[in-house]
């Protein structure tokens, strides 16, 4: 019943931006903790960002000052806008919620290449 769908990945030029967006359905999603998480091939998935209920936000630091995270509660949407890209920054990212349980969404592909 829960469902996170993500969407916005593509193919970027390193430096250029991009906007990935998760919507949510079937949760409270205003109590839920979401987060982005990213998986390059042959590496494991790690955490990008968070954001809590009450809008605090966390990064990794091989992220930080480049990506934000946000929330619409209203739209039950979490975003990640992805600036200064870089090659390393190619993965597939996915969408995570947690509160008592946890769900995924399905992942994106985001490239970054010239």
């Amino acid at each position: 019943q829960v469902q996170l769908v993500e969407s916005g990945g593509g193919l970027v030029q390193p430096g250029g931006s991009l906007r990935l967006s998760c919507a949510a359905s079937g949760l409270g999603f205003s109590n839920y903790v979401m987060s982005w998480y990213r998986q390059a091939p042959g590496k494991q998935r790690e955490l990008v960002a968070v954001i809590t209920s009450g809008g605090i936000t966390n990064y990794a630091d091989s992220v930080k000052g480049r990506f934000t995270i946000s929330r619409d509660n209203g739209k039950n949407t979490v975003n990640l806008q992805m600036t200064s890209l870089k090659p390393e920054d190619t993965a597939v990212y996915y969408c995570y919620a947690r509160r008592f349980s946890e769900f995924w969404g399905q992942g994106v592909q985001v490239t970054v290449s010239s």
